[in-house]
């Protein structure tokens, strides 16, 4: 399959909707002719990261929500996919007909129709102002914690699976993709530089994100698309380390910059299988039975009683 991933430079607050499909839809044309079958764009891919600035939710909505999907100002990418024939994935804020708010990602098949919708669970960040803080991270103030679950869906005989950003660090959220026989897990993501809750050397911001997507591409034996919005933001700086990495745990193409950038490679899913033959054969290896404590806690708590040693 050839994946591509294109990662975004900032988009700013000035940056209007069709300026910035207008940038989605040149980095689809450069993904395809690059052989390119689906592309993996960031979170939030419409709009400037917004839970940086604090606002009362209805301003939030009319300015940076999307009411329809897809709408007139995005429709020129669905157009632009069912020309080239190329599927993707692409993040932005949601507001449902019941005037819920998430934040959402769409899977869009090569005739450009929406197959799968994953709403973001693991929401991180605050939602009361921290007013001391050089910028917020609201997520929780204006997102719902998604209600779609992690879904596995299956195009052009790929089977896909869904998350965004924070997600990414948790390992639930892979392994129940991989038990659904994921074979490419994708993911857009907005991640700051600078942490506003402690003292993290920035260089730990790049390093545990190259961390989680290896390690969970490996014990899952998927391939995984992370596509960043990356560079200064009005001035608000977000890593990028866009990548590709396979079942083997190998980044296989990886950005060199914080502007618009499409990367690509070649995957071959039967590596994947390879790995869920042999290393990782859930049917044979797993024993589930002593994992129950992952879904009976939330938090950590006291040490299980165990029997005594003679």
């Amino acid at each position: 399959m050839g994946l591509a991933v294109a990662q975004m430079g900032a988009v700013n607050l000035a940056d209007s909707r069709a300026a910035v499909v207008r940038r989605l839809v040149e980095m689809m044309r450069e993904a395809a002719a690059r052989k390119a079958e689906f592309v993996v764009f960031p979170e939030l891919a419409l709009t400037t990261f917004f839970p940086r600035y604090w606002m009362e939710d209805a301003e939030a909505v009319e300015r940076y929500f999307e009411k329809s999907m897809p709408n007139a100002d995005v429709q020129p990418l669905f157009d632009t996919a069912r020309e080239l024939g190329i599927g993707f994935y692409l993040g932005y804020a949601e507001l449902t007909p019941e005037g819920q708010q998430f934040n959402t990602a769409i899977l869009v098949d090569r005739s450009a129709k929406i197959i799968g919708k994953y709403r973001k669970i693991h929401l991180p960040g605050h939602s009361d102002h921290k007013v001391g803080a050089p910028f917020q991270h609201l997520e929780k103030k204006f997102f719902e914690v998604g209600d779609l679950g992690f879904g596995v869906w299956e195009t052009d005989d790929v089977k896909i699976g869904m998350c965004l950003c924070n997600d990414r660090r948790w390992p639930e959220t892979y392994r129940v993709m991989s038990l659904q026989s994921a074979e490419l897990i994708v993911l857009g993501y907005n991640t700051p530089s600078l942490n506003i809750h402690w003292n993290e050397p920035a260089h730990l911001r790049t390093t545990t994100h190259e961390i989680v997507l290896q390690a969970s591409a490996y014990q899952n034996a998927v391939w995984v698309g992370a596509a960043a919005k990356c560079g200064h933001e009005d001035g608000h700086h977000m890593i990028g380390s866009s990548m590709i990495v396979a079942p083997s745990g190998e980044i296989v193409a990886r950005s060199s910059g914080e502007e618009d950038e499409v990367i690509t490679a070649r995957i071959d899913l039967a590596m994947g299988q390879a790995f869920r033959d042999h290393v990782f054969n859930f049917a044979k290896h797993r024993s589930p039975q002593h994992y129950k404590l992952i879904v009976e806690r939330t938090g950590a708590g006291d040490p299980l009683p165990v029997p005594e040693i003679d």
